[in-house]
């Protein structure tokens, strides 16, 4: 069976990337782990005393967090696809690599809305990344309006 990382961060484009990750699984009778990186610094804001962290804020976001991919992992096995999930908290190019690594991946499926210059400069492009360092291939899905 092939075994395919689908990295996940809950944006507007989430349900169209599922979708052609869910086309890529069953023609190639593929697993999906499917993985979300959440921040480290979820529960840390900065007010009047500085830097604090707010520990019911990180665990409700994680909470929230968790139901999304619980949602998507249902859907993936609702059309008969093998998926198991993990939330974890860090950089997001090292996690995902890690996981791919742990899960014998044969493919990481990414999403790509086709921005390019100055906003990669500024923000930096998570796909990008993946496919500089990946040891194994990268299926970048385009995702647009």
């Amino acid at each position: 069976m092939i075994n395919i990382v689908l990295p996940v961060d809950f944006g507007d484009k989430t349900d169209q990337l599922v979708d052609g990750a869910i086309k890529f699984a069953k023609q190639l009778n593929g697993r999906i782990y499917l993985i979300h990186v959440a921040p480290s610094d979820i529960g840390f804001a900065i007010g009047d005393m500085g830097f604090q962290y707010f520990p019911e804020v990180e665990a409700n976001e994680i909470r929230e967090e968790l139901v999304q991919l619980n949602k998507i992992e249902q859907r993936i096995i609702s059309h008969d696809i093998d998926c198991e999930h993990l939330l974890k908290q860090g950089l997001a190019k090292e996690t995902i690599l890690e996981f791919a690594k742990a899960k014998n991946a044969d493919y990481i499926v990414m999403g790509s809305h086709g921005r390019s210059g100055i906003y990669d400069v500024f923000v930096g492009s998570l796909t990008k990344g993946l496919t500089k360092s990946s040891h194994v291939p990268v299926l970048v899905l385009p995702i647009h309006d």
